[in-house]
């Protein structure tokens, strides 16, 4: 007789139109009952159009009808709300107090590393005012859903993306909004949005340290921070401004990034610092955690990003930082595991 094993690994390559993630990946399958080779799954009908309820169904069936003493298959949908169906392992802010700094582009680097080492990623756009990150991937798509949810937009790897920018009638258009309705949106992208399963979401924070960030520690739960700086003293400055929010809310500080630490001039062979002499080790020594990378300026990255083609990118500096990064979220995760761990013991 089948197995329920055996029919969820079936409905793998069943893929959702809107992500390019299988039903199994969108944490939709809800329930699966198997007897005398009768299969009855329900899916939940969240974030999905009716042509996508169709699909799915159509596909789920001759997926399961593969198996062997499958005669018949039935799908049914039900209602779900996306914040009940999603299941984030990581999620990891990128933040500073200045603006300016390099935090979206940070996070789109973060984002490709995590997923070139085979991991479900996706980027929550918390710059509500100022997003870029849609435009470093090249998403131009709408979002698509119905009442119960949102659809992300997934980028040419397999990153799923939610930005305002994804809902505006142009990427151009101003966000003109006070800080309750700025607060409100970071907390429907995360409420409404169906993430799914990931491994890892990453936070694009705007700069400060007020409503928008606020919302964010206190509405997700953060398993970490990086912070972006860059050379000059007056950014240094206001970045400590964050790190010591960071810490005001008990959040775990991950590593630190400087930013546009120098340029590489491959003509002469040498490191010229535009900003100054760098600060990034003074930086993780007042974060306590740390040196993830000094990134420099890149013609290449830049023309990348404009291009709408972050994916692409690669140097000897980015594989320095995905190493470090690699490391510092392992040490991180230890570090969240020996706390709770220690906290049970102390409630004991």
């Amino acid at each position: 007789m089948p197995t329920k094993e055996q029919v969820l690994d079936s409905l793998e390559p069943v893929l959702v139109p809107a992500t390019k993630r299988s039903v199994v990946g969108m944490n939709l399958v809800r329930d699966v009952n198997v007897s005398d080779g009768r299969v009855d799954i329900t899916l939940a009908s969240t974030g999905l159009v009716q042509g996508a309820l169709d699909w799915i169904s159509d596909r789920a069936k001759e997926a399961i009808k593969r198996i062997s003493g499958v005669r018949e298959v039935v799908v049914q949908y039900t209602d779900a709300k996306a914040k009940d169906l999603n299941r984030v392992d990581s999620v990891l802010a990128v933040m500073s107090g200045k603006g300016g700094v390099g935090k979206s582009l940070v996070s789109g680097l973060v984002a490709v590393a995590l997923r070139r080492q085979g991991y479900e990623v996706g980027i929550l756009d918390a710059d509500i005012t100022g997003p870029s990150i849609p435009r470093m991937f090249g998403l131009k798509v709408s979002p698509t859903g119905n009442e119960s949810g949102l659809m992300p937009v997934t980028s040419k790897s397999g990153i799923e993306v939610m930005s305002i920018n994804l809902l505006l009638p142009s990427e151009d258009e101003a966000v003109v909004w006070r800080g309750p309705l700025i607060a409100r949106a970071i907390t429907q992208f995360w409420e409404e949005v169906l993430w799914g399963k990931l491994d890892y979401l990453i936070v694009d924070l705007p700069p400060g340290t007020a409503d928008a960030p606020l919302t964010v520690m206190q509405q997700i739960p953060i398993s970490g921070l990086i912070v972006v700086s860059t050379p000059q003293d007056l950014t240094t400055m206001v970045v400590r401004k964050a790190v010591k929010m960071a810490r005001e809310m008990d959040k775990q500080i991950l590593g630190v990034v400087e930013n546009m630490s120098y340029l590489y001039v491959p003509e002469i062979d040498k490191k010229i610092e535009i900003f100054g002499k760098s600060r990034g080790e003074e930086m993780a020594h007042a974060a306590g955690a740390p040196l993830l990378g000094k990134l420099p300026i890149d013609p290449e990255l830049a023309r990348l990003c404009d291009e709408g083609d972050i994916e692409r990118y690669d140097s000897a500096v980015y594989d320095s930082f995905t190493h470090d990064l690699t490391k510092a979220l392992a040490a991180g995760k230890k570090g969240a595991s020996d706390k709770k761990k220690g906290g049970r013991g102390v409630r004991a």
